[in-house]
């Protein structure tokens, strides 16, 4: 065992629009974690939300690893923590999965577990619920996965398009954002989902940016979100224009994805984003960022 743990777990999208708790991409806004025995523990915090990540009760990363331990019959080492933090916290970015994630595998690590990286992504996604924010997060790239399949794939993309972000001001629970929606669905809206969400996943691998505004269209959740997440009414009449190719929500929101056409087109698009959210009276922070191709788990080696 290494004195020494380094992590950088990215932030990640869910949904894309038709493919509900089944699809993500990993996204270059990150988690950094360092840890290291010690006497005594401590935890250190930077970057955005820091005063939630610095605060030691109810820490997602700390309880999830003293969890994993404790659950294994040991006792955890003391650690001196630092969290270097650029995740919107509670706002759709997949910061509960970044953060269980490395508390599995300082659990793993430290603890000496000796779980491999698909045991840890086993867990992580027992943990959350929900696979495809974690399969992103740990893996990378685009990802899907399956919680009752136990599997996950990683989708090659021939494109890797600029994202922009929109956040607002305030954080959504996902239990919240789950309560909104009915108990059961038509076939239809099922029918139109399978068939966008299949579209959608060939349209990114080959990277046909003019299929993405219709294939990303949704029935299952974002409809009934609309209301508690009212980024999403405001810009998604953008998708097909200004260089935004196609919007959705991010996982459960509150925060809207925009898939961007080009560099060049970066500009054009955060203005006409800027002028929706103007005339819509809402407030919201944009935020470039970038796939991410490669996660963490796939460079993990178990401690032994």
């Amino acid at each position: 065992m290494s004195d020494e743990l380094r992590l950088a777990l990215p932030a990640s999208s869910a949904n894309l629009g038709p493919a509900f708790d089944t699809a993500a991409l990993a996204l270059s806004l990150f988690l950094r974690v360092t840890a290291s025995l010690a006497g005594e523990e401590s935890l250190t915090a930077s970057g955005r939300d820091a005063e939630i990540c610095g605060r030691r009760d109810g820490h997602l990363v700390l309880e999830t690893y003293r969890r994993a331990v404790a659950e294994a019959g040991r006792e955890a080492p003391a650690l001196a923590l630092r969290c270097d933090n650029e995740i919107p916290i509670g706002k759709g970015l997949g910061s509960s999965a970044a953060a269980r994630l490395a508390g599995l595998a300082l659990a793993a690590h430290f603890g000496g577990l000796g779980w491999s990286a698909e045991r840890i992504f086993t867990a992580a996604a027992g943990l959350e619920g929900h696979p495809d924010n974690v399969a992103a997060c740990w893996w990378g790239g685009l990802a899907v996965a399956g919680g009752a399949l136990g599997a996950w794939l990683q989708v090659s993309m021939a494109v890797r398009w600029p994202i922009l972000i929109a956040v607002p001001p305030a954080p959504l629970a996902t239990e919240a954002a789950r309560a909104v929606l009915p108990a059961g669905y038509s076939r239809a809206d099922a029918v139109h989902n399978l068939q966008r969400a299949g579209v959608l996943l060939q349209a990114l691998a080959q990277g046909r940016g003019d299929l993405l505004a219709e294939s990303m269209a949704d029935r299952l959740h974002q409809p009934y979100r609309a209301g508690v997440c009212p980024l999403l009414p405001a810009l998604s009449p953008l998708a097909g224009h200004d260089g935004i190719l196609a919007c959705a929500l991010s996982g459960a929101g509150p925060s809207v994805l925009m898939i961007v056409r080009d560099a060049p087109s970066r500009a054009a698009a955060e203005t006409a984003a800027r002028r929706r959210l103007a005339a819509a009276g809402l407030a919201a922070e944009l935020l470039w960022t970038e796939i991410v191709e490669r996660g963490p788990g796939l460079v993990w080696r178990a401690a032994g």
